[in-house]
């Protein structure tokens, strides 16, 4: 089997400036962004849909943009893969006390193990001091400076909320969470009877922003639910769309009730309930 020095290898050869591909010479930093955050998506889904014969070429795909970035930097003289490597160990090692006592990687512990609590508190205590020292002075430190803004927006929302809540700012549980969605709603209400689109588009960010305090306090991860919502749209809508091809019907030549019949059947089956027709 290929080894991984035979991905870097590959990789070099692809980016050499007079036998290499074309495309892969033209790549930057940035073009291939995209990319990555698609092949990222590609490797939640396969583990969302249990599809494990195909996770490791997802993984594969994952693993390639980063021997991609390492080439490009190396080329620069930033750093090479072994640097990469070497970083997110030595990361590891130092997030992990409970398990490396000795900062050594393979000293074994001789501690007590922590519950996870503890460990998620000694976490967040270790990336506060990191914080700190990339800190250029004490005027730029933030518990969000390194909050990625490159994050879905959901994802970004949960993790500022999450951040926050460290120094107690935060509602004590779910259900004033919940006021303050149905406060957030009648603002969008308002908004709407006013016809004032730019106080549309900035209580709707509000209303979602909430939502997301709202799943967080329920353990629910908000990128994943909707995520779920999501296929469970395209599910039923693919079922629409089926049954009218069954009928040989024009979904154009649809009412709104029709489609809402059909739709109220896919959810019906998917359900395991009998057709009320």
């Amino acid at each position: 089997m290929y080894k991984l020095e035979d991905l870097l290898h590959l990789m070099s050869c692809l980016r050499d400036p007079q036998f290499g591909c074309p495309w892969d010479l033209k790549q930057t930093y940035a073009s291939i962004v995209p990319h990555t955050l698609e092949e990222a998506y590609e490797v939640a889904d396969a583990i969302e849909r249990g599809d494990f014969d195909h996770l490791q070429g997802e993984l594969g795909d994952l693993l390639f943009q980063v021997v991609y970035y390492s080439q490009l930097a190396l080329e620069e003289g930033r750093f090479e893969f072994a640097g990469v490597v070497d970083s997110i160990t030595r990361k590891l090692i130092r997030r992990h006390p409970h398990v490396f006592p000795t900062g050594e990687l393979y000293a074994p512990a001789d501690t007590p193990p922590l519950d996870e609590a503890q460990v998620k508190q000694r976490w967040e205590e270790i990336k506060a001091e990191e914080r700190a020292l990339k800190a250029a002075g004490p005027e730029q430190l933030s518990l969000l400076d390194d909050v990625p803004v490159a994050l879905p927006a959901l994802s970004r929302a949960a993790k500022l909320q999450k951040r926050t809540a460290q120094v107690g700012f935060d509602w004590p549980d779910a259900l004033p969470v919940l006021d303050k969605v149905r406060e957030e709603l009648d603002e969008v209400l308002e908004a709407m009877a006013d016809n004032d689109a730019q106080a549309i588009d900035e209580e709707i960010g509000d209303l979602l922003f909430v939502v997301v305090n709202l799943a967080r306090h329920l353990k629910v991860d908000p990128e994943t639910a909707l995520r779920g919502a999501n296929a469970k749209f395209e599910r039923r809508f693919r079922f629409i769309e089926q049954a009218l091809r069954d009928t040989q019907r024009p979904i154009e030549d649809c009412t709104l009730e029709d489609l809402d019949a059909l739709w109220g059947e896919a959810k019906r089956q998917e359900k395991n309930l009998p057709s009320c027709g």
